[in-house]
């Protein structure tokens, strides 16, 4: 399960990210980049502020089996429904293909205990909402587009960062507290952290 969740990892999906928005505009495709670029970046802002809030506040919300969304299938779902329209230009396999990245990245998540089915489904639904947003803002893929070029690079990224692993949440749970303290919300469930 370990080998699942890691393509998922953010040391693999910040590059990758990373690379395909810088491929789709060396191939000139500036409004697909820009669906990229806002679709990645607004997935990643509400999954930051969702983890924020129910690590500082869960137990205030009634909702004792969410304590962190699940970030890795956020993240997976929406580069996987994002991928899928890059590189197959069919719009209606999309959805499809990134709830099914959702399924299988969230099944090693909840096998490793990680998180809850709950937790899992939020990310489910953050990612799969990315992915929509993506393919509302990004249009019609341009005819010269290069697809083999970008699933090449997709594919040497995840290759060369697959394993590697960021401490992000670690991150985000001690930004939490400190949130928590500052502005005094939910002090009771922040110093459970």
């Amino acid at each position: 399960m370990s080998f699942i969740t890691d393509f998922a990892d953010q040391a693999v999906i910040l590059p990758l990210a990373g690379a395909i928005g810088v491929a789709l505009l060396a191939e000139g495709w500036r409004r697909g980049a820009a669906a990229w670029a806002l679709a990645i970046a607004g997935t990643f802002a509400v999954m930051l502020a969702l983890k924020l809030l129910f690590m500082a506040c869960a137990d205030s919300f009634g909702t004792p089996s969410i304590h962190t969304p699940s970030g890795h299938v956020a993240a997976a779902t929406v580069v996987a429904g994002g991928l899928a329209a890059v590189l197959l230009g069919r719009r209606a396999s999309v959805l499809p293909l990134a709830a099914l990245v959702a399924l299988v990245v969230g099944i090693s998540r909840i096998m490793l205990g990680a998180h809850s089915p709950q937790e899992v489904l939020l990310g489910a639904l953050v990612g799969m909402a990315g992915a929509s947003a993506l393919l509302l803002l990004a249009g019609k893929l341009p005819p010269a587009l290069n697809v083999r070029r970008i699933a090449v690079i997709a594919v040497a990224v995840v290759v060369v960062f697959h394993g590697l692993h960021l401490p992000a949440e670690a991150h985000i749970r001690a930004t939490a507290f400190r949130f928590a303290q500052m502005f005094s919300v939910c002090q009771s469930d922040a110093m459970r952290l």
